[in-house]
């Protein structure tokens, strides 16, 4: 009786190891096989097909097609591609312009040449249309295209030539190229008397250093609060992320880690130094462009209570990737763990590995997210990115806004507008006068302009369901009435819209005397988000209120 008992004991503790070594077996077997019957596929392609393949082209669409079962930010680069190196170190050599494709002219357009950049300093302008790099010829090129002609070795130097707005004959410009760094500080300021503003758009290499300067030098002028804008900043290294968090919270704190499948990947992060400032008063932007590295910092500062979050709710991306070699000089960035914020949450939204019926991302609920505490008690939740302490709301704005902004004319109008106004007010200042703005109408209704009126589309959409359903003879009145009040021309919805559509236009000039920094401080210019903010540091017993709750 004994024995038997011993020997069923035995048996159960062996058959968990067995059921997984063969589970193990079963998928390694799965793999072979796979990976035999596509390399036959191939094969028998190449022989038999009517048409000769290539090979990096017909396998590139294989690996892309493995990928997408993933998640979009798992992905392979080829020998030479540069975009990796770009997005992790945020440099490139080349002239350092922006540029768009313009489907009039059939050839690309500057767009916005960055300060101090090889472009900006040689002469050249937004809205140059580039005719030929190196004497090739650019038109019906894809933007593409033109883009790795530009870019080259730092040092070369090639001639680009462009026909100007207003002018009769094309311009040359002898251009040498230049290792260009992306600022990841664009712009930092005082916003009033006491009160400083960082503007970061990403955590590429350098980001902790720039704003690790922008704070040295906002508190020379008297900085003693902090507006911290992370709208619209895609992330990048987790790295520079920890480290600028450290600016702000004391040496040896547990401010992020991570967990993977593989015990390589998981590792805790502490601040490493000593901090800038813990106590000044803080408040951080956020919004649905805010994603990664930018959830890390703000999800942290929200974990220790260290500052409030305002704005909108961010994207919600919870996954970590790291880049590992593979053959022939390519590499693959893929996701290999989840990180965690102060309180234990993961704010991951996304359910790459469950699709919905349509093909769509899952989203995880409201209702299925776990409570999580701040260091304080305040509560919290993961999933679903950060939810700010307070939101605001961004404006809605007319759809017309959205197809005008991109247009070309909208983007010829702000051309001719410098060609006619040598310079303008500082940045911050600078409005168009009733006069400019009747211009700005003039120009893009004789230019042409024309945009999808939703509201149009959508009762298109109920007639013919009406008309199907039997409905439309009886509410055949009531269908013209409503077309009746949705036409309306041009000039009046710029007239009536010209409040939410003048802002941009200034965004636009501005940016074209003062770049990517004026730009910035332009759009500060009446912004809700930034005016709360600046509420908030004002009544400081409210704002240690939202970080400390009574009874918390």
């Amino acid at each position: 009786m004994c024995k038997k008992i011993y020997v069923c004991t035995l048996w159960s503790l062996f058959l968990p190891l067995f059921s997984y070594a063969q589970t193990a077996e079963n998928k390694n077997s799965s793999i072979s096989r796979n990976l035999e019957i596509f390399n036959d596929i191939y094969k028998q392609l190449d022989l038999f097909y009517v048409d000769t393949l290539n090979a990096d082209t017909v396998i590139g669409w294989g690996i892309r097609s493995m990928l997408n079962q993933v998640d979009p930010f798992t992905d392979y680069y080829p020998e030479d591609d540069e975009e990796l190196r770009q997005m992790a170190t945020g440099k490139y050599a080349g002239i350092g312009s922006i540029i768009r494709f313009s489907k009039k002219k059939n050839r690309t357009v500057i767009s916005e040449p960055y300060e101090g950049s090889p472009s900006q300093r040689a002469g050249v302008m937004a809205g140059d249309v580039i005719l030929t790099v190196d004497g090739e010829d650019t038109e019906g090129l894809a933007i593409d295209k033109v883009s790795s002609k530009l870019r080259g070795d730092a040092g070369t130097t090639f001639e680009l030539k462009v026909q100007r707005m207003g002018e009769t004959e094309p311009r040359s410009f002898t251009i040498t190229r230049e290792n260009i760094q992306m600022p990841q500080v664009p712009y930092y300021g005082m916003l009033r008397p006491g009160v400083g503003y960082i503007f970061l758009s990403g955590f590429t290499d350098g980001a902790f250093k720039e704003v690790k300067n922008a704070l040295s030098e906002l508190k020379k002028q008297g900085m003693e609060q902090l507006v911290f804008d992370l709208r619209d900043n895609p992330g990048g290294s987790l790295n520079e992320a920890v480290d600028i968090i450290n600016l702000f919270v004391p040496k040896g704190k547990k401010v992020v880690y991570t967990k993977g499948k593989m015990s390589s990947t998981n590792r805790d992060y502490f601040t490493a130094t000593e901090p800038v400032d813990t106590v000044m008063p803080m408040v951080m932007l956020v919004d649905g462009g805010s994603a990664s590295a930018a959830e890390i910092l703000s999800g942290c500062m929200q974990d220790l209570d260290r500052a409030v979050i305002m704005g909108a709710r961010t994207y919600g991306k919870g996954l970590v990737q790291m880049v590992r070699e593979v053959p022939y000089h390519g590499n693959l960035k893929l996701t290999t763990s989840r990180y965690y914020i102060p309180s234990g949450r993961c704010i991951q939204a996304y359910d790459y590995r469950h699709l919905n019926a349509d093909g769509s991302v899952g989203v995880v609920p409201d209702s299925l997210t776990k409570v999580f505490h701040t260091a304080g008690g305040r509560e919290v939740r993961d999933g679903g990115g950060i939810k700010p302490d307070i939101e605001v709301k961004p404006d809605s704005l007319p759809t017309m806004i959205y197809d005008l902004v991109v247009s070309e004319p909208f983007l010829d109008y702000a051309t001719w507008f410098v060609q006619t106004h040598p310079t303008i007010a500082p940045a911050g200042e600078f409005k168009l006068t009733d006069g400019d703005y009747q211009q700005f109408v003039e120009y893009v209704d004789t230019a042409g302009f024309t945009y999808n009126r939703r509201s149009d589309e959508a009762l298109k959409v109920l007639r013919n369901v009406a008309q199907r359903e039997g409905f439309l003879e009886g509410a055949k009145a009531e269908f013209e009435a409503l077309e009746s009040k949705f036409h309306t021309d041009l000039k009046t919805d710029l007239g009536r819209f010209r409040n939410k559509v003048e802002p941009y236009i200034c965004d636009e000039i501005v940016r074209r005397y003062y770049y990517q920094c004026g730009g910035i401080k332009q759009q500060l210019v009446d912004d809700p988000c930034v005016e709360k903010a600046l509420n908030i540091l004002s009544d400081r017993k409210g704002y240690e209120k939202i970080l400390h709750p009574e009874g918390k």
